[in-house]
């Protein structure tokens, strides 16, 4: 069987899935968009290995803030991504992190050529941008929000089949008349690339981390987070007491909000663009508390992968997250420490933090407790069995 995946984010579990289906004998097409900013994965094929890398939007670099030029741009790949897909004639296509508007044009080219494919549902983008209209009391956004759901409805219909990664995607699924075509796989994390390694490592040693006590932050900073969040639990922590630097990894203007409330705070903060995928375990590594954020309002609708990838890492984990989410409860399982994210958890994620950078022995066992959930969540032999199962019937249809 010939697949295409394409993960439009080109993040690392989504590529690690492509190298287990090569592995399997299958012929596998791994795109991702070049366009597109965050912390990317291992997309080259190493030696001997059958499956190809491509990359659609080359040479371009997508508006985020800038509403009109972003849309036309994801037209536009959307374009470029239909074209790729009927150049390659899989059997089967599966498509992940896809903005909607791209989506919405691959669809519809993929219909009329009668191309089957499976949408990864990672991120119900309506939910999403609805939330960021109540924090913006503007309703401009709500009415991109009602667009965006009846696109993005248009689509699950269209596909031959759905995976989402929580339960609570059902729902939506349900309302729009889709649930019957789609089947739960939570995300993973590839274990075996991102790997527990010394705090002083390399790369902690070459951006002078590897003497200072750390909270670090690595992945994207969107809608769905609320950057100044990291500066004050940090201002909170050194007010407590115990001398900490913020490092955050990312690029973008929320990576400037977090700059500037740094600079009026008086915080330590060292901001680095996203670093290369093959350091990210020392990246991580070198954090002593690793920190995920994700908006109250986007609660069940979207599982944050960097939480994955922080428990690969060995790490103990602070989510200042919903309770519902289904990442909160990984972090809870790993004794991470959850709080709802408001200014009013910034105190006691502080006192968290602050007791456990003064209690090394305890600050250890819970990052072995991290690697450990991992390791028993994220086997990837079961999720391919499914994947595998879910792309053969599409391509007979």
């Amino acid at each position: 069987m010939k697949v295409l995946i394409h993960d439009y984010a080109g993040h690392p579990f989504q590529a690690q899935l492509s190298r287990e289906l090569s592995r399997r004998g299958h012929d596998v097409v791994h795109s991702s968009c070049a366009a597109y900013s965050s912390g990317k994965g291992k997309l080259t094929a190493q030696p001997g290995e059958r499956l190809r890398f491509e990359q659609i939007g080359v040479g371009a670099s997508i508006a985020k803030m800038r509403f009109r030029r972003r849309v036309f741009q994801e037209l536009r790949l959307g374009l470029e991504l239909a074209r790729h897909i009927r150049r390659e004639r899989p059997d089967v296509t599966l498509v992940a992190n896809t903005p909607v508007p791209t989506l919405i044009v691959m669809a519809a080219v993929l219909m009329v050529v009668r191309l089957p494919w499976v949408l990864w549902h990672q991120d119900v983008q309506a939910v999403a941008i609805r939330s960021f209209a109540g924090t913006q009391l503007s309703p401009v956004y709500r009415w991109v929000a009602a667009v965006i759901e009846v696109g993005e409805r248009w689509c699950a219909r269209r596909a031959a089949a759905v995976v989402v990664i929580a339960e609570g995607f059902v729902d939506v699924h349900r309302r729009w008349r889709t649930d019957a075509k789609t089947e739960v796989i939570p995300n993973w994390a590839p274990l075996d690339e991102i790997a527990p390694v010394e705090r002083k490592n390399d790369w902690a040693v070459d951006h002078r981390l590897d003497d200072v006590r750390t909270l670090l932050y690595s992945g994207t900073l969107g809608l769905k987070h609320n950057p100044g969040l990291l500066v004050k639990l940090a201002r909170a922590v050194e007010d407590q007491g115990t001398p900490v630097r913020l490092v955050v990894v990312n690029e973008g203007p929320a990576a400037e909000v977090v700059a500037q409330e740094a600079q009026q705070l008086g915080v330590d903060l060292e901001l680095l663009p996203f670093q290369p995928y093959e350091v990210l375990p020392q990246v991580l590594g070198s954090g002593d508390v690793l920190v995920v954020l994700l908006e109250q309002t986007a609660g069940e609708f979207s599982v944050p992968s960097k939480t994955l990838s922080y428990l690969c890492a060995g790490r103990p984990i602070l989510g200042l997250m919903p309770a519902e989410n289904l990442a909160a409860g990984l972090v809870e399982r790993a004794d991470g420490k959850v709080l709802p994210p408001a200014d009013e958890s910034i105190a006691e994620a502080a006192g968290w933090v602050c007791d456990l950078l003064a209690d090394r022995p305890r600050a250890e066992e819970v990052g072995r407790r991290s690697r450990s959930l991992a390791e028993e969540e994220f086997a990837l032999d079961g999720c391919a069995d499914r994947f595998e199962t879910i792309l053969a019937a599409a391509a007979r249809q």
